[in-house]
């Protein structure tokens, strides 16, 4: 073969080649076969009022060509969202790469029944293949229409509440409710099964009223279904307003000494002064204190654990009263104020602590201003707090049964002296423990609508 024919054969070789793998490169992207991607959020399992959705869409080969959001009930179909993408330039290289965009749906505005719905989204890109149409990825989620709000009413019908006091309503929700109380204002108290097998729905809930609450709370029934439907009912109610002294504490120098060092382990400031280490006591520590003790809260038996009359520290003098505003005065001036959580009793130096009542041990170990500190879950929200004990008899998680002894009293803490600190809680909030050592005001107040229906 000449040289001349040789070159000429090369080339042509070398033509073909080119061409083909020019032909194979213009195929591999014009009929490329990689889906667009897709996403959606949220994904609820429930639609029960107007929802918001994000849809993002890429397609970085081909670009998006079409995408397509439709609502498929019962053989019915509710276009949502048709958006089309032209094919622009060269490969389009002007076309769209990336989409966002919101949309909502609204079961009511689209009359959608109650029940099953599916809402699919589909996407295509330009790509040749499947006939011209373009490779497809689609999204299928499924929901439940829910619009209905859950049923709650009151079966006791008198509420007579004390400021600083315990309230209690016995009420009935429908089956579809998750979750149910009673809110005071803003603050939530969160109700409980009267028996977790019962299929009728009846439910306690004690909640609180605050003894600093102002004039005419806002006090309802609140119920909540698994769609996050929400409803409620008033019921009657009555606050009496009661007065709470002023007490007047001189602190010391001498007092302020000999308390510091058990409050060690705080982080003060490198500068604090004695008295300003009092004040981050006083202030700071005892809000998260308080704090600690609402987060307990959760920790709560779904059942009732107490029984009868609640017992008081035996052969105890009242050294302070619950709601007592507390004026802290230092060299003449007032440098803090604080409302009293409980009640101080003082009797003989390390007297036995009986456990006011059948419960569980939730805490029992140092708690800030409080020192040495035992707390008792009572079941359904409802909780009792000995503080400033010199011994601690009991461990977490231990069932007491009520008048066993869970400690000694003493002076840890920020305590002035020898005396127990007692509390009742509702839900975290503080209340008036005199209530509960009145057989009378419980019989009135909490037995006779827990007897509605049990």
């Amino acid at each position: 073969m000449g040289k001349n024919k040789k070159t000429r054969l090369i080339l042509a070789i070398g033509t073909i080649l080119i061409v083909l793998l020019v032909l194979a490169w213009f195929l591999f992207h014009v009929f490329e076969g990689e889906k667009p991607q897709i996403a959606i959020q949220p994904s609820p399992e429930y639609l029960s009022e107007d929802q918001l959705f994000t849809l993002t869409a890429s397609d970085m080969k081909r670009g998006l060509k079409r995408i397509q959001v439709f609502l498929s009930q019962e053989g019915r179909e509710v276009n949502v969202l048709n958006q089309s993408f032209p094919f622009s330039g060269f490969f389009n290289r002007g076309g769209t790469r990336d989409y966002q965009t919101e949309f909502s749906i609204d079961p009511s505005k689209l009359n959608l029944a109650q029940g099953r719905t599916d809402l699919k989204i589909k996407a295509w890109d330009h790509s040749r293949r499947g006939g011209g149409d373009g490779n497809m990825a689609m999204i299928h989620l499924k929901m439940v229409v829910d619009t209905i709000p859950p049923a709650i009413r009151a079966l006791s019908r008198t509420h007579y509440i004390n400021t600083g006091g315990t309230g209690l309503v016995v009420y009935q929700t429908s089956s579809d409710s998750v979750e149910n109380g009673v809110f005071v204002n803003d603050r939530f108290f969160k109700g409980y099964p009267v028996d977790e097998d019962s299929q009728d729905g009846y439910h306690v809930c004690y909640f609180a009223i605050a003894s600093n609450i102002k004039l005419n709370p806002e006090i309802y029934l609140w119920s909540k279904d698994r769609a996050s439907n929400h409803s409620r009912s008033n019921f009657y109610f009555h606050i009496r307003r009661k007065r709470f002294s002023t007490e007047k504490f001189n602190i010391s120098d001498r007092f302020i000494k000999r308390v510091l060092p058990y409050f060690s382990f705080y982080d003060f400031g490198d500068a604090d002064s004695d008295v300003e280490k009092f004040l981050v006591i006083n202030q700071k520590l005892r809000n998260e204190n308080s704090q600690m003790y609402y987060d307990l809260r959760t920790t709560t038996d779904t059942s009732q654990l107490w029984k009868g009359k609640w017992l008081r520290l035996n052969n105890a003098a009242t050294m302070a009263k619950f709601g007592d505003r507390r004026q802290y005065y230092y060299k003449g001036k007032m440098i803090d104020k604080q409302i009293h959580k409980g009640v101080d009793l003082a009797s003989l130096a390390h007297s036995p602590v009986p456990a006011a009542n059948t419960g569980r041990v939730i805490f029992a170990d140092r708690l800030g201003i409080y020192g040495e500190t035992v707390i008792l879950d009572h079941g359904q929200g409802l909780g009792s707090t000995y503080s400033h004990l010199s011994k601690i008899d009991v461990e977490l998680g231990q069932e007491v049964n009520k008048g066993d002894p869970i400690g000694n009293t003493g002076q840890t803490g920020l305590a002035g002296g020898d005396h127990l600190h007692f509390g009742i809680l509702v839900n975290g909030e503080f209340v008036n423990p005199v209530e509960w050592w009145d057989p009378h005001w419980v019989q009135d107040n909490i037995t006779r609508k827990l007897a509605l229906v049990k």
